[in-house]
């Protein structure tokens, strides 16, 4: 092993000075994955607030004026606009001026009033279903907060079944608290991606990758020396945008920091042998760049990180043990939120070792040869 080290080290070297010896370079190895952090950590959220919905009330009763109010003292709500009648009520949906409608039918006080149930409709805009359907959870919740006071007020018997509701290992449901723990993952990937995918074609643009060929290193030690550079930049910058993630957005990290180096480090082996395999059987960087493009894309989409697994098609469901940014997300958001143990991460950690080495034994035919 330490001969094996003394012979790679040259290359180990270069590979390092390759990254990191031009200035441009540098900031494109730290500034780049620094800004997407901040970018995506406020930008890419599922939560709806600050929301505009449009009210169009007919009845003008104490019931509607009371809904109103309570609408608008809710602090998910920024904007409310009153339409004057159906047309200014269907041209704010239509133009996307509001994500809901509210329209409070005539008669609606009187008829609550007497006894009877109000009709209020609720339209929502289908080209933002999200927060369409979080927006109606929303006015619904009001309303039955507003239906069972006045139900008390008469004297009704009060509900047998009281929902007490409490979200163990994030208490607020704040959403940076699932971004940034993906985050880590997700640049960290495409940091290792990246730099594997354009070793080898850039030194074939260059004209360096003949120097290689007359080495005295064979294959495989080519393939380990390409290797090790990126499994440490990928695994540093990871290690960075974690400590911007515990430092500046303050989410809390619950677990062991070596567990954390130790399955991000098998996470990025993983990933790099994906990026050498691209790089060797690409002979330009466009190319390499377009291939590192055609994974991420769904790689991301099969992760869980947009769109829960469970809601996939259950034949898809099965590709999906073979994703390692899946595993990866699953175990990086348990540190940081729940405190796993090594025991707990271990199914997901066994999974990233067939995918190492079936990715790495791949590249390492493919490298072999291009390389003969």
């Amino acid at each position: 092993m330490i001969t094996l080290l003394r012979r790679l080290r040259p290359l180990i070297k270069k590979e390092l000075l390759t990254l990191f010896r031009d200035p441009k370079s540098r900031i494109v190895l730290i500034a780049p994955p620094l800004l997407q952090l901040f970018i995506f950590s406020f930008a890419a959220t599922l939560e709806v607030k600050n929301i505009s919905i449009v009210l169009l009330n007919e009845d003008a009763g104490k019931h509607s004026l009371e809904l109103i109010h309570r609408i608008a003292a809710s602090p998910s709500f920024k904007e409310i606009n009153f339409a004057k009648n159906l047309n200014e009520f269907k041209q704010a949906i239509d133009e996307q001026t509001a994500v809901a409608g509210v329209q409070i039918q005539q008669n609606f006080s009187r008829t609550i009033d007497g006894g009877g149930s109000g009709n209020l409709q609720i339209i929502m805009d289908g080209r933002r279903s999200n927060a369409s359907q979080i927006v109606n959870a929303y006015i619904a919740d009001m309303v039955g907060r507003y239906a069972d006071e006045i139900s008390a007020d008469r004297g009704a018997p009060p509900k047998k079944i009281n929902i007490l509701e409490r979200n163990w290992f994030n208490q607020n449901l704040l959403y940076i608290w699932y971004t940034i723990p993906s985050l880590v993952t997700i640049l960290s990937m495409l940091i290792a991606l990246v730099i594997t995918s354009l070793s080898v074609a850039r030194e074939r643009e260059l004209g360096t990758f003949d120097q290689i060929l007359v080495s005295p290193l064979l294959p495989h030690e080519i393939l380990i020396g390409k290797t090790i550079p990126a499994v440490i930049v990928a695994l540093l910058e990871g290690l960075l945008i974690w400590t911007c993630g515990v430092l500046v957005f303050q989410v809390p990290f619950n677990g062991s920091f070596l567990l954390l180096v130790l399955y991000m480090a098998f996470f990025v082996m993983s990933v790099v042998g994906v990026g050498l395999f691209i790089s060797s059987i690409s002979k330009t960087q466009q190319q390499t760049i377009l291939g590192t493009f055609i994974f991420m894309v769904p790689v991301v989409t099969l992760s869980g990180y947009a769109s829960p697994i469970e809601n996939m098609p259950e034949w898809l469901q099965y590709t999906t043990w073979f994703n390692p940014l899946m595993h990866a997300l699953i175990v990086i958001k348990g540190l940081f939120l729940k405190g796993l143990t090594f025991k707990e991460i271990w199914p997901n950690l066994w999974p990233l070792w067939i995918i190492t080495a079936f990715c790495l034994t791949f590249a390492n035919r493919a490298f072999g040869k291009r390389l003969g």
